[in-house]
């Protein structure tokens, strides 16, 4: 049997050479040493296909097939890179895929309806944190003056949006827009974006049911572009500035076409950023396989931040490789092995830069999933208003700690995860938090009166028509 029949489709890797009927043979034959191996789920599916983009933060499914996570709980692993966002969601929705690397967003709006019309669900968040916004060389050159400097003489973060204004205002004297990117609009890279223009008092723009553009009444014009075209596009001056995940910032940094002028988690500390996705009726008919696969990425968040993240210079060799992120190792350390660097030179520490595990990373929380949501209404892409119960009833029914917490259950018994490492008396909500960029609190439980402090976007009773902010008060 080939490599491609066990694992990834295309290099293998010595220890990737084992016969899957020898794999298989062991399995079994591990049901006869101890407890551990005797509680192993009977699966209802054990050949899969996964989809990633090629972003640093897909490093839970690299490291659950390199580091045999998958393998341990009887899974035949292919992961299979996606050309863009909405591919990879197809490629879900249709079954070529069985499940994907997802934007934390992309769940909900699918099962809303909004774009694609689908149910998933998910059992696992990827990561806090990890993305960036990079602007040019041309438009930092602009924005400099504005930024206080540090007693080292070096830009002070975070660094405002309110810094862009005199650069919006000069296009607009030569009748140029101002132009970014971002990677889809229900990414977390578009609502963060957003969140950091109006912080800094500039209108990003609103979706309606007849435009989906985003743009309607923007002051800055925000489209999308893959991830990993992100630099060229800039440096080709289609766009000005983006949003991205790792190592997309940094490769700008590298090439020097452009410079980043705030983490996320700058703008808000350690917000959820992907999550693993799957079709509802995949976790229906495969209840115990969707338990092992949590299983397995459990292992490898919980790897991937142990020791300190000692183990984040071979994540990164992994990540180098074609079949995964394919970028130069010395560009996905730059991030990843917990520094960020902003000017070239200006290389700062960032240890919470990727989260994969700390802070219980892993958990589906409802809070997390009722941002996103917030957001969606903020900018008009949920037309109406909702009532809070609204909020709470739809994060249920895409964000499933339950299966989470039986997966995390069974690795506790098993020794490989520790009983503290879960959050087992939550009830799905966060504490309210004001670690944004602007300082306003956000609690999960009000997501109406959340909507309603924030300085720009709808408020409750507004709809967009047209171009207009229109009230029904």
């Amino acid at each position: 049997m080939t490599q491609a029949s066990v694992g990834k489709p295309s290099i293998a890797y010595p220890r990737r050479t084992v016969l899957r009927s020898l794999a298989l043979g062991l399995f079994a034959a591990s049901a006869l040493i101890g407890p551990a191996a005797a509680a192993k789920l009977e699966l209802e599916k054990d050949e899969l296909k996964f989809g990633f983009i090629k972003l640093t933060d897909m490093a839970p499914l690299a490291v659950a097939y390199e580091k045999g996570y998958f393998e341990d709980e009887g899974l035949f692993v292919t992961l299979i890179p996606q050309a863009n966002w909405k591919v990879l969601l197809d490629g879900v929705i249709t079954g070529e895929l069985d499940g994907a690397h997802m934007l934390a967003g992309q769940p909900l709006a699918a099962t809303l309806g909004y774009g694609t019309a689908a149910k998933i669900i998910t059992p696992f968040s990827m990561d806090l944190n990890g993305n960036g916004i990079t602007v040019s060389n041309a438009v930092w050159d602009m924005m400099k003056p504005g930024v206080p400097l540090d007693a080292d003489g070096k830009p002070q973060h975070p660094i405002s949006a309110a810094t862009l204004k005199p650069v919006l205002d000069a296009y607009a004297a030569q009748g140029r827009p101002f132009n970014m990117g971002m990677v889809f609009p229900v990414s977390t890279h578009n609502y963060e974006l957003r969140y950091w223009l109006a912080a800094g008092g500039i209108n990003p723009g609103f979706y309606s049911p007849e435009d989906a553009s985003g743009q309607i009444s923007a002051q800055a014009f925000l489209s999308v572009t893959p991830p990993p075209q992100m630099p060229s596009t800039m440096e080709a001056g289609t766009i000005d500035g983006y949003d991205v995940g790792e190592p997309w910032n940094q490769a700008a940094v590298f090439k020097k076409i452009g410079v980043p002028v705030i983490t996320d988690y700058e703008i808000w500390k350690n917000n959820p950023e992907k999550v693993f996705g799957i079709t509802e009726a995949f976790a229906e008919t495969n209840p115990n396989t969707t338990i092992a696969i949590t299983k397995a990425l459990i292992r490898a968040a919980k790897w991937l931040d142990e020791n300190d993240n000692a183990n984040r210079a071979e994540a990164v060799e992994i990540l180098a490789r074609s079949d995964y992120v394919g970028a130069d190792a010395a560009v996905i350390a730059n991030s990843m092995t917990g520094t960020f660097e902003y000017e070239p030179g200006d290389k700062r520490s960032v240890p919470d830069f990727n989260v994969f595990y700390r802070y219980f990373a892993t958990y589906p929380y409802y809070s997390d999933a009722i941002w996103y949501l917030t957001q969606m209404r903020r900018w008009g892409q949920i037309a109406d208003d909702k009532p809070d119960s609204w909020y709470d009833e739809v994060a249920k029914s895409v964000y499933r700690p339950d299966i989470y917490l039986k997966a995390a259950q069974a690795l506790v018994d098993e020794g490989l995860i520790e009983k503290a490492d879960v959050p087992w008396d939550t009830d799905g909500y966060k504490p309210a938090t004001a670690d944004f960029i602007d300082g306003i609190s956000y609690d999960g439980r009000t997501p109406n009166a959340y909507i309603d402090s924030l300085t720009i976007g709808l408020k409750t009773g507004e709809t967009v028509v047209g171009s207009d902010i229109v009230s029904a008060q």
